[in-house]
């Protein structure tokens, strides 16, 4: 039986049941702390009405621990037991990505590469600072092999997840559905046999990409050098402002002056950094000398 909607303090779930015998309550106090938790370790400011989803997402969690208790499971990630914190980090990210998402900017890249390409400059470098499962560094690699501009693309996530998938380059075909068949035929190989269903991308564009694991909130970030165009998209709007700001000063850092920022479809905080201007929707160069 469900409790009545008046009961706030605790949140259940028909389908939260551990081999039919069991359902596990999340308390107030359990949202709280998990709120805790993913602003220290992440960055993440999660809202009040974002419960529901981070109780199906844990409750994965709890079952693969065997356990019917959030507070128990909690201990584990503040513990950080058999390496928890970071699945439980890696369960609250969120990870929505597709192929050139939001076209513009591939356009914005691709005059880009082209210019370089046409000067016969050095190559261009790329970092999509929330990589996801890939499918944006893919993207800006397609791009610039298409301009016939050397690159060299760097991909990072906080999400070790994601990031296997990423550089495995392996995509169910639904996932390039939305690739014009030349870009497809050009870029990936199609699974037969037991991969039937499955492409992978080709080798010639994964030596184009590398990645790596980082939390954009750490106050340490390992020396890199400085990028040509940043994708730093959808990403920013689970910070507070303060840290937005902190941010925007580090990436206009590394970027070269006359490199791009590229942000998500509803962001516009580098808007107010006197080191950018508006180059296009979502999008800023870096001014300087």
């Amino acid at each position: 039986m469900r409790p009545p909607a008046s009961a706030g303090n605790l949140a259940l779930s028909p389908d939260a049941v551990f081999g039919g015998d069991a359902i596990a309550a999340f308390s107030e106090r359990d949202f709280t702390t998990v709120r805790q938790l993913i602003a220290d370790y992440a960055g993440i400011k999660l809202s009040a009405q974002k419960r529901n989803m981070v109780y199906n997402r844990l409750l994965r969690r709890l079952r693969a621990h065997g356990l019917h208790d959030f507070g128990q499971y909690l201990q584990l990630v503040t513990n950080d037991v058999r390496g928890e914190r970071e699945a439980f980090v890696n369960a609250l990210t969120t990870n929505l990505t597709a192929f050139f998402r939001e076209p513009h900017h591939f356009d914005l890249l691709a005059a880009l590469a082209q210019d370089r390409a046409a000067k016969r400059g050095a190559p261009l470098r790329c970092w999509s600072s929330a990589c996801s499962t890939g499918e944006e560094p893919w993207s800006i690699a397609m791009v610039l092999r298409e301009a016939g501009c050397p690159g060299d693309v760097l991909g990072t996530d906080i999400d070790t997840d994601v990031l296997d998938t990423a550089q495995a380059a392996v995509y169910r075909m639904e996932r390039t559905s939305g690739l014009p068949p030349e870009r497809l035929r050009r870029h990936f190989l199609r699974g037969t046999g037991a991969n039937e269903g499955l492409v992978s991308v080709r080798p010639e564009l994964r030596a184009m990409v590398r990645f790596g694991q980082l939390n954009l909130q750490s106050p340490v970030w390992p020396a890199q050098e400085r990028f040509d165009v940043i994708f730093c998209r959808n990403v920013v709007i689970y910070f507070d402002r303060e840290f937005q700001k902190k941010l925007l000063q580090r990436l206009a850092d590394l970027l070269v002056p006359g490199g791009l920022l590229m942000v998500g479809h509803s962001e516009s905080f580098p808007a107010a950094h006197p080191g950018f201007r508006s180059c296009g929707r979502t999008a800023y160069e870096r001014l300087g000398g």
